[in-house]
C-alpha cells in the first residue's frame, strides 16, 4: 500500500480574530508566534496564533494519514506557513494537541500490554472493569504489594516477574504494573519497572506514576490503557518533530494533556494516557475564543467521536474522579468531557433483527468509501460487483488496508500473521478477498482492533455525499456502497431500506437523534441527576425520553431541551448541528475557524502539573508522610504537613521544569480531615497535600 494514501488537502484560512479577556496574553516575550496542531482521527488541523496581538494569522487543514502521520500533519504545517509573510525562525513553539489516544481508546485499538498486579489476586479483575479491558492481553499476579499505611505487606517475588518476562517475550509491546496501595509506597512498583526495562527493553509504565488517588484495579486500567498508547503517541511526537525540522522550525514541541494544559514532548512519550481528551481540551479553549462565550455546551464532532462540555466563565471545571472515555473511568486527570463514539466516519453497520431492521453507528471510526475511492478508484469496480451478486453478503462494502509500516508483528497469532502479511502483500482490498470464513473474520475484526489494519466501509460522510449535502469526495461510491447496506435483510427477509436515499437519510437521522441524547447525557450529569444511557437511569427504559421526540399523534407530547446555549466546533458541524439543534430546541453558535478550533487552542495553552502527597495516622503520636521513595514517620502533625508541603511542591516543580516550563508558580492546597473528639480534643484520620505549579511554555 503506498504511504501516502491520503494526500494533504487544506482549508482556505481565514485571520483577524481576537482572544477573549481570559486568554489575553499578560505580556510579549520571543514567544510571540505559537504554531497549535490538532491531529484527530480525520484531519490535522494547524492555526498561526500572534499571542502579542491575540490574533489568528493563518490557518491549514490536512487528511490525517494513519500509516505514515507526517504526511497529514506536514500538509497541515506547511499550508499555515505558505500563507505567514514572516519565516519559520519567527515561531517560538509549536503545539500539539491529538484525538488519537482518546479514538484509540473509544475504538479499543492499541499494542498488546502484559500487566503486572502486585500483592493482588484475581478477583481484582472483577473490579473497574479491568478484566474487560484487559481482553486477551495476558496478565500475572505477583507476591508483594504494601499494606495501607505503606509497610510491605510481602516480600517481592523477582523470580515470578521474569518467569511473566519469559511467558510474554516477542509477544507484547509494552508492560504495566500495578502495586498494592504503590500510592502509600511505590517501592515495589519501581523496582518492578526497573528490573522489566532491564529484561526486555520495552515501554514500562508504573500506576503510581499517572495518579496519585487509591483504587487499585482503576489505577491498573489507567496503567494499561497508557502503556496501549505509547507506541501511538511516540509515532505522532517522531513524525511532527521530524517536519518541524525539515520545515526549519527550531523550536520546542509541546503537546496538550487532557486538562488542556501542555507537556514537553519527550515527558509527555511516557506518559500519552494524559493527552486522553487532549484534543477535546484545547477545543473547549478554542470554542471560548472563536465564539466569545463564556457559558454554553460545546460540541466538538469529529470524524470518530464527538466530545461534549459545559463551558463556564471560560473555563471547563476538571473532573474530579479521573476521565470517563468510551466507557472506562480512567484516573486521569482531564477538563470534564464526555467522549462518545460518533462521527462523520462512524461505521455504519446493518442491524437485521426485527422486523423493521436499523441501522448502528459507530463506535469504530471507518474510512469513508466516497473518501476512499479518490485514491483507489478500483474501490467503485470492486462495489458494483458485489452489487452484481443477487444474494447480499456481511461482508459487502467492507474493505481493509494494512497499518504495518514495519512488517508483521512478532507477538500476532499464526492465524493473524498469515492475514496481516496476506494484507501487507495485495494492499487495499475487500474483507471478502481477505477473510473467507467466519475464523478468519474474527481475526480481520482483532487485527482491525489493534490498530494493524483499517477498516472502509459506508460512513455518515457518505450519506451526505448521497443525499448532496457534501459532494467533496466521491459521490459515486458513496451511492454504490448506500445500495449495498440498503439491500441488507431485516429479520423478514426486506431490505433496511428502499433506496440508497432513504438509507443515507436514515443514517443521517440516527447521527443526528443519538447526538441530541448525548447531549442530554451531558446536560443531566451535569445537573446531576445521572446519566439517561445508564443502566441505572430509569430514564433508559422510557423510549419516549429515548427518542427525545414524540409524534404529532400522540397523546402524550413530550420534548427534551438543553437551558443553555450551544457551541459546534468540527469540520462538520454546519451541515449536521442545525439539525440538532432543533431537535433540542437550543440557540446554535456554529463560529468561524470552527473547523480548526482544537489547534486555536492549543497554541494558548500553559503548562501546569500537580502533585499530591497523603499523610496518615498508623498509631498515636506517629504521623507517616507517603512519599515517592517511601514513607517517613515524624512525630507531629505540623512537622508532618510541613515535610508534604515542601516535597509536594518541589517534585511539582521539578515535573513542570521537565514538562517544558520556563518560570514556574507554585500553589499549595491541603485537605485536613479532623474528628472532633469532645473538650477541644480532635482526631486526625489523613491529610491530602496538593501542590499545583503553573508555568509559560518555553
Amino acid at each position: 500500500m503506498d504511504r501516502n494514501f491520503f494526500p494533504p488537502a487544506c482549508a482556505e484560512p481565514r485571520c483577524g480574530l481576537a482572544f477573549p479577556s481570559s486568554l489575553e496574553p499578560s505580556g510579549t516575550s520571543a514567544m510571540t508566534l505559537v504554531i497549535g496542531l490538532d491531529t484527530g482521527g480525520t484531519y490535522t488541523d494547524a492555526a498561526l496564533l500572534d499571542t502579542a496581538t491575540g490574533t489568528v494569522r493563518a490557518t491549514g487543514k490536512s487528511l490525517t494519514t494513519r500509516d505514515d502521520l507526517s504526511v497529514g500533519v506536514g500538509g497541515a504545517i506547511c499550508r499555515v506557513l505558505e500563507d505567514f509573510d514572516g519565516s519559520a525562525a519567527d515561531i517560538g513553539l509549536v503545539s500539539l494537541s491529538t484525538t488519537l489516544a482518546t479514538n484509540a481508546v473509544v475504538e479499543g485499538v492499541g499494542g498488546r500490554v502484559g500487566l503486572i498486579m502486585i500483592g493482588f489476586d484475581e478477583t481484582s479483575l472483577q473490579r473497574a472493569d479491568l478484566a474487560r479491558a484487559l481482553g486477551q492481553d495476558p496478565v500475572f499476579f505477583i507476591n508483594g504489594g504494601h499494606a495501607a499505611d505503606g509497610t510491605p505487606q510481602a516480600q517481592l517475588d523477582e523470580a515470578a516477574i521474569r518467569e511473566a518476562v519469559n511467558a510474554t517475550e516477542g509477544e507484547v509491546s509494552a508492560y504495566a504494573i500495578a502495586g498494592h496501595f504503590a500510592t502509600r509506597n511505590p517501592t515495589h512498583e519501581s523496582h518492578t519497572r526497573d528490573l522489566l526495562r532491564d529484561l526486555t527493553g520495552a515501554p514500562v509504565t508504573c500506576s503510581h506514576e499517572l495518579s496519585s488517588s487509591l483504587g487499585g484495579p482503576r489505577r491498573a486500567l489507567t496503567a494499561v490503557l497508557n502503556a496501549r498508547l505509547i507506541n501511538l503517541l511516540d509515532r505522532l511526537v517522531a513524525a511532527t518533530e521530524g517536519i518541524m525540522a525539515d520545515e526549519g522550525l527550531s523550536c520546542q514541541l509541546m503537546v496538550v494533556k487532557g486538562d488542556g494544559s501542555l507537556l514537553e514532548s519527550g515527558y509527555a512519550r511516557s506518559r500519552p494516557v494524559e493527552t486522553v481528551l487532549s484534543g477535546p481540551a484545547a477545543s473547549l479553549a478554542g470554542a471560548a475564543f472563536l465564539a466569545g462565550t463564556r457559558t454554553a455546551m460545546v460540541a466538538d464532532i469529529g470524524g470518530t467521536t464527538t466530545d461534549i462540555a459545559l463551558l463556564q466563565n471560560g473555563a471547563p471545571r476538571l473532573k474530579a474522579d479521573g476521565a470517563l472515555v468510551g466507557g472506562w473511568q480512567t484516573m486521569v486527570e482531564a477538563a470534564d468531557i464526555r467522549t462518545c463514539g460518533l462521527g462523520g466516519d462512524s461505521e455504519v453497520t446493518p442491524v437485521g433483527r426485527g422486523t423493521t431492521g436499523g441501522l448502528s453507528l459507530g463506535p469504530r471510526r471507518a474510512v469513508p468509501l466516497s473518501l476512499l475511492a479518490t485514491q483507489w478508484p478500483e474501490v467503485k469496480d470492486k462495489l458494483a460487483e458485489q452489487l452484481a451478486v443477487a444474494v447480499p453478503m456481511s461482508t459487502d462494502a467492507r474493505f481493509v488496508m494494512a497499518l504495518m509500516p514495519n512488517g508483521v508483528p512478532a507477538w500476532l497469532t499464526r492465524s493473524e500473521a498469515r492475514l496481516a502479511a496476506k494484507a501487507i502483500e495485495i494492499g487495499p482490498s475487500s474483507v471478502a478477498e481477505i477473510a473467507g470464513t467466519q475464523l478468519a473474520l474474527g481475526a480481520v475484526d482483532r487485527l482491525i482492533g489493534r490498530g494493524l489494519l483499517t477498516l472502509a466501509t459506508f460512513t455518515p460522510t457518505d450519506a451526505l455525499h448521497v443525499t448532496g449535502d457534501f459532494t467533496g469526495f466521491d459521490a459515486e461510491a458513496a451511492m454504490l456502497g448506500s445500495k449495498l447496506i440498503a439491500r441488507q435483510k431485516t429479520g423478514i427477509g426486506h431490505p433496511i431500506a428502499e433506496t440508497p436515499e432513504e438509507l443515507a437519510r436514515r443514517t443521517l437521522s440516527e447521527l443526528h437523534r443519538r447526538t441530541g441524547l448525548a447531549l442530554m447525557d451531558a446536560a443531566l450529569a451535569h445537573d446531576g441527576a445521572g446519566e439517561m444511557q445508564a443502566t441505572n437511569n430509569p430514564l433508559l427504559g422510557n423510549n419516549l425520553y429515548r427518542d427525545g421526540t414524540t409524534s404529532k399523534d400522540s397523546l402524550v407530547k413530550l420534548s427534551l431541551e438543553l437551558g443553555t446555549d450551544l457551541v459546534a466546533l468540527g469540520a462538520s458541524a454546519a451541515t449536521h448541528y442545525p439539525h440538532v439543534a432543533r431537535r433540542m430546541g437550543v440557540e446554535l453558535t456554529v463560529p468561524d475557524h470552527a473547523e480548526v478550533a482544537g489547534a486555536v487552542g492549543a497554541a494558548a495553552g500553559s503548562v501546569c502539573q500537580r502533585v499530591m502527597i497523603s499523610v496518615t495516622q498508623p498509631s498515636e503520636g506517629r504521623y507517616r508522610v507517603h512519599l515517592p521513595g517511601g514513607p517517613k514517620d515524624l512525630g507531629a502533625m505540623d512537622d508532618a504537613l510541613a515535610s508534604a508541603r515542601e516535597v509536594a511542591g518541589q517534585l511539582a516543580e521539578e515535573r513542570a521544569r521537565k514538562a517544558g516550563a520556563t518560570s514556574v508558580s507554585i500553589e499549595i492546597s491541603e485537605d485536613i480531615k479532623l474528628v472532633p473528639l469532645g473538650g477541644g480534643k480532635e482526631l486526625f484520620i489523613e491529610a491530602l497535600v496538593q501542590a499545583t505549579a503553573d508555568g509559560a511554555a518555553a
